[in-house]
């Protein structure tokens, strides 16, 4: 069944609102998010294997220049894993999102979730 105009206007108002509220929910749920943030923490396995890798074959050539070589790779592979991995961060429903959310706005919102539950 086809939409008419007007619930095609009113369907885009609500998309466009919902994404400004909550961003990171929108590109949770089209998938967008997870799969480069999934593929950066595979690059930064990958990474760091291949620099562990590389660091100890200058060990055993007693090659300066290859083991700091592999040291910067094994580095920047566990970089790209620590900051693509989340654990658990605003995993609890109705806590605000925004990383850069002021403590007051924090404190606010976790007093009207309590007032709201009992």
């Amino acid at each position: 069944m086809a939409l008419s105009e007007h619930e095609r206007q009113l369907l885009a108002e609500m998309e466009a609102a919902f994404a400004q509220e909550d961003p990171r929910l929108v590109s949770t749920l089209t998938g967008n998010a997870r799969t480069r943030q999934g593929s950066r923490v595979l690059i930064g396995i990958v990474g760091l294997l291949l620099g562990m890798a590389i660091l100890f074959g200058g060990l055993v050539s007693k090659l300066i220049a290859v083991g700091l070589f592999g040291f910067v790779v094994a580095l920047t592979g566990a970089f790209l894993i620590i900051t693509n991995v989340t654990f658990g961060r605003g995993g609890k429903q109705g806590v605000p999102k925004n990383k850069k959310a002021k403590w007051s706005d924090r404190l606010e919102h976790r007093w009207d979730r309590r007032n709201n539950e009992s």
